[in-house]
C-alpha cells in the first residue's frame, strides 16, 4: 500500500489557534504542521505516529503562547492517507502516468 501527502491551508484567528491545533493532532494523519502570519512563517512542527502528550506538552505551549499574540494567521497541514493500488484485471493495461 503506496501513501500519498498533500497539504492544506486553514485560515484561524488568534484564539482559536490552540484548538485548532489540538483537534489536527487529535485526527492522526497528520504529518507537519506549519503556522504562518501573511507569507512569514511562525512555528513549524513534525507529527509523527506515536506522538505522547510528554511530547506534545512543550509543542502546545508554543502554540498558546503564538495565540496570544497573533490576530489572524494560517495553518499549513501536510496529511498523510494510505492509497491502494487499483488492481489490473487480465487484458487491462495499467494507466500511464505522464507525469515525469
Amino acid at each position: 500500500m503506496k501513501e500519498r501527502t498533500f497539504w492544506e491551508s486553514i485560515e484561524v484567528k488568534g484564539d482559536a489557534l490552540l484548538k485548532k491545533v489540538k483537534e489536527l493532532i487529535a485526527e492522526g494523519n497528520v504529518r507537519r504542521v506549519r503556522i504562518r502570519q501573511h507569507d512569514r512563517t511562525i512555528a513549524e512542527f513534525p507529527l509523527t505516529v506515536g506522538v505522547v502528550g510528554t511530547v506534545l506538552a512543550p509543542i502546545l505551549a508554543a502554540v498558546g503562547a503564538l495565540a496570544a499574540l497573533l490576530t489572524e494567521c494560517t495553518i499549513d497541514v501536510e496529511r498523510s492517507e494510505a492509497v491502494r493500488p487499483v488492481p489490473v484485471a487480465a487484458g487491462d493495461h495499467a494507466p500511464v502516468d505522464d507525469e515525469c
